[in-house]
């Protein structure tokens, strides 16, 4: 064998080495490829907290790519659907973007504001009240002086409920240490200024504040004298 045929037979298996280092480059594509069970999609990952109630923008996501079937029903694909949307809760760093995870936006009327307060679980909500609901919101309270007789009060008629939020528990405060821990549930109004001042201060001051579901197409007015109720005047 010459030496032009020698470089031949080297150059030929040179290229039968090569060729099958590409065949397992090839391998090792698909299998990657199937370990990662299908196709990938689109999801958004939360880039930071975000606190309840707080408008979203495409700023707080980033995009990722992950395989299809590890991705939930509900996960959100495009970030289109977060327009004019609001987080329920506290979303957290890292979490993946999911439908349950935000609500829209409420629309507030002109003079209205969005005001939350606390309300116990089992006195003011029992689960029926839902966003949408109209209410009427009641207060009762000690008597102003020694003696006098305790009042229950309708502080605020029809008030608009624009979303309930989770039970949670609650402490009491350091002037009610006699009392049990209670379950609450943050609900939030579309109130006007005025009637803003007056939930906060029941929630602040009253013994007790409860909801009272108005009907769908009820009327919910309550003449002035109608709206404090003592046992002692009851007839």
């Amino acid at each position: 064998m010459n030496s032009r045929q020698r470089r031949g037979v080297i150059l030929l298996l040179l290229s039968i080495l090569c060729a099958l280092a590409a065949f397992a480059g090839v391998l090792s594509v698909i299998n990657d490829v199937e370990s990662k069970v299908g196709p990938e999609v689109t999801a958004y990952r939360l880039k930071s907290d975000v606190a309840p109630y707080t408008p979203l923008s495409t700023g707080q996501f980033e995009k990722i790519e992950m395989p299809e079937r590890w991705l939930s029903e509900n996960a959100v694909t495009d970030l289109g659907d977060i327009r004019g949307k609001i987080a329920v809760t506290t979303l957290q760093e890292g979490s993946l973007l999911q439908n349950d995870m935000i609500v829209n936006q409420p629309a507030l009327k002109p003079g209205q504001q969005e005001v939350a307060i606390m309300i116990d679980a089992a006195t003011g909500v029992a689960g029926k009240i839902t966003p949408g609901s109209s209410v009427n919101v009641y207060a009762t309270f000690e008597g102003e002086r020694e003696g006098a007789p305790a009042q229950s009060k309708i502080i605020v008629t029809n008030a608009k409920v624009l979303d309930v939020g989770r039970i949670t528990a609650l402490e009491p405060d350091e002037n009610d240490r006699g009392r049990q821990p209670t379950d609450a549930v943050p609900i939030t109004f579309a109130l006007s200024a005025i009637d803003a001042q007056r939930i906060t201060y029941a929630e602040s001051f009253a013994q007790r504040v409860r909801l009272a579901l108005v009907a769908p197409g009820g009327d919910s007015t309550v003449p002035e004298q109608d709206r404090t109720y003592e046992l002692a005047k009851d007839k």
